[in-house]
């Protein structure tokens, strides 16, 4: 695995950025979402866009939020150290502990860099599973598909809890709060019109949220 840019501010991500599936679907898709963004209209471009797969859109959405957790959270690599955050918390009354059912089967408490270590080699490695990820045209989606998709993305809004609860004072520093909140806002849009994550999840977050899912 490689870290790019430990401990500089300068390099804005500590791992390559992942690209998306390949095939002209998803490059096709990929498109549509970044001229949407364009319109600065987050309630469009989160919707399915007519006659599309479904999976098909999952996957390559997965990839771009993927890459934005990444370079969001690169940002602040060298203040979030085992040191500063030795839990991965979300306030007092969230804690999230490591389980990836394979290497690692039972729950354990990890230091919040070494939490999101952990999460970004095992999505990346989903990401890399043909078997989950197909890159072959035509190529059918797993049954769980679905399944992989909310565990991916219940993990994902665990680091923009975390980013809120211990490093909202560094984004407002760094003068990238105006980003984080779009990213983040983006980032809900997509899991409240898919239903990705559980209502339960996003209780350390709540107060942020429940205005972008109204719509105030």
């Amino acid at each position: 695995m490689n870290f790019l840019g430990r401990g500089s501010r300068n390099q804005r991500t500590f791992r390559p950025k992942k690209s998306t599936p390949a095939g002209d679907k998803a490059m096709k898709l990929k498109r549509h979402i970044d001229a949407t963004l364009g319109s600065g209209n987050l309630r469009e471009v989160v919707r399915l866009p007519v006659g599309e797969d479904l999976n098909e859109w999952l996957a390559v959405n997965t990839v771009d939020f993927f890459n934005q957790v990444n370079l969001l959270y690169g940002t602040l690599m060298e203040f979030c150290t085992p040191a500063t955050c030795p839990k991965m918390a979300a306030g007092p009354k969230y804690e999230y502990r490591w389980a990836d059912g394979v290497k690692i089967k039972k729950p354990i408490e990890v230091s919040a860099p070494k939490y999101v270590e952990y999460l970004m080699d095992w999505i990346e490695n989903q990401l890399d599973e043909e078997s989950i990820f197909p890159q072959k045209l035509g190529a059918p989606f797993p049954p769980n598909f679905c399944d992989v998709i909310k565990t991916i993305f219940k993990r994902l809004f665990r680091v923009y809890a975390h980013i809120y609860h211990s490093h909202f004072q560094m984004i407002i520093k760094l003068e990238e709060e105006a980003h984080l909140n779009t990213c983040f806002k983006h980032f809900m849009l997509f899991t409240s019109e898919f239903w990705l994550i559980d209502r339960s999840e996003l209780a350390p977050l709540s107060e942020l949220i429940d205005p972008i899912i109204l719509g105030s």
